[in-house]
């Protein structure tokens, strides 16, 4: 299967549903998107009489079946791809999302601090340094590739020097230039934010010009 930013990979046919002619799910209207870093659903509107039907993280798109009653606006009933119905809080979801400054984007990172870095990842449940990177970009409305070292080769970016860098741009470590192997994105002050293994494996903030980081750093990039 390929995702939407052309990343190819395998994964087991029996875990997967086929939607039919109907279309992508997540992809019609009415839609919205979960703003929480995580959001319980319920089988009914209410969050005390049953546990959880499915908790989904941050930036999952679920189609909305209907609005809560008018005395009780808090929810949405929203349909799974399983076809099965549960409710969300509204307050967990945003039908229009708009595209993040760099400053709210930095904003949102933080929101992740402590999450615990998953190679491979790239939503909630755990990030790696590229997905992390990739997220943040993309809540500025932006798709960029998916690997570290496709992203610092990226037509969308532009190099920048050290001494120029700004809150938002992307940094790239390695041993060489050709030899990227880890990202993050500069927010200002010398310091960056990163999902990494390094000391403990969780979304942290390090400082440019502590080791490793000052003498791996190998590339500065922008988003054009």
């Amino acid at each position: 299967m390929r995702t939407d930013d052309q990343y190819t990979g395998w994964i087991l046919s029996d875990v997967l549903r086929n939607l039919g002619e109907s279309g992508a799910y997540g992809r019609s209207e009415p839609v919205v998107q979960v703003e929480a870093l995580f959001a319980n659903l319920y089988r009914e509107p209410d969050v005390t009489a049953h546990k959880p039907v499915l908790t989904v993280p941050f930036e999952s798109r679920l189609d909305v079946v209907s609005e809560g009653k008018a005395d009780d606006s808090r929810w949405l009933q929203v349909r799974l791809p399983d076809q099965r119905t549960a409710w969300i809080q509204n307050a967990d979801v945003n039908s229009d999302p708009e595209p993040l400054t760099i400053a709210q984007s930095i904003a949102l990172a933080k929101r992740f601090l402590g999450l615990p870095y998953l190679w491979g990842g790239r939503s909630g449940y755990g990030y790696d340094c590229s997905g992390f990177t990739q997220m943040l970009v993309r809540s500025r409305g932006i798709t960029m590739p998916r690997d570290a070292d496709l992203q610092a080769a990226w037509e969308g970016v532009v190099a920048v020097d050290r001494k120029e860098l700004r809150a938002g741009d992307l940094l790239f470590f390695g041993s060489a230039a050709d030899k990227i192997t880890h990202t993050a994105m500069y927010i200002g002050e010398g310091e960056f934010i990163q999902s990494t293994t390094h000391g403990h494996p969780v979304v942290q903030i390090s400082c440019l010009h502590d080791q490793p980081w000052t003498r791996i750093l190998v590339a500065c990039r922008r988003i054009k």
